[in-house]
């Protein structure tokens, strides 16, 4: 079996990306800096005992998109699983926010969930099956003080999931849409908050495997998940 995840080297991403190697999954990761995959591929390779395939890729870039999905097809034609996880919080308000924060937030959160299941689909579809994971987050269902333009990127991701969800039924690929709360990682790293106080990466990689698992006849449309004490 084959997953594809963008944004795989730190938080959620290297989670998901764990998780289904653990599980005896090939991969095919992506992230900005090549020294980190680099690192991150030798350490899946020895532990599990996978093939990783990485490429270096800037997901804002329509370009670069492009070219990681064709890397992954031409090694592998395509996958059983596509995680649309890269993305990036930039806090603000909408009238003092910097410009240009929104066209950098939509193009990141987004434009690279579009374009690249847009490139991988069609051998998606070729072969009758598979699953597309979108990280949105729970600022796409509630908007929040100083969300700004990230909310609205998140709104805009699960609006795309939703879509697709109506689109694929019959083609035999499920989608989900993922909604963490508060989740440990470079988002939240100096906080001065208990550890307990958000969930754990591994969390949201084990609400994505348990939703894959499931028998071809049901499929998981959204995952909303929360710290216990409720959002930050």
């Amino acid at each position: 079996m084959k997953i594809t995840i963008t944004g795989a080297t730190k938080g959620i991403g290297r989670a998901i990306a764990e998780k289904f190697a653990a599980n005896s999954f090939d991969l095919a990761i992506c992230a900005r800096t090549e020294a980190d995959l680099a690192i991150f591929k030798k350490e899946l390779q020895d532990k599990y005992g996978v093939q990783v395939l990485t490429r270096a890729t800037d997901m804002s870039k329509k370009a670069d998109v492009i070219a990681f999905a064709d890397f992954v097809k031409k090694q592998w034609g395509s996958v059983d699983v596509l995680v649309n996880n890269a993305g990036i919080f930039m806090p603000g308000e909408i009238t003092q926010e910097p410009d240009g924060q929104l066209e950098f937030q939509i193009e990141t959160n987004l434009y690279s969930a579009y374009h690249f299941t847009r490139a991988m689909l069609p051998a998606m579809l070729q072969q009758g099956s598979g699953h597309i994971f979108n990280m949105c987050s729970i600022a796409s269902i509630t908007a929040y003080p100083n969300g700004g333009s990230y909310s609205i990127s998140k709104f805009a991701l699960l609006g795309f999931s939703k879509v697709l969800r109506e689109e694929l039924k019959t083609k035999g690929i499920k989608v989900t849409a993922v909604l963490p709360g508060a989740t440990w990682s470079d988002s939240w790293g100096g906080v001065d908050l208990p550890h307990s106080r958000l969930m754990e990466a591994e969390d949201i990689a084990i609400a994505i495997w348990s939703a894959w698992q499931m028998s071809p006849s049901a499929v998981v449309e959204e995952i909303v998940v929360r710290p216990q004490l409720g959002d930050l």
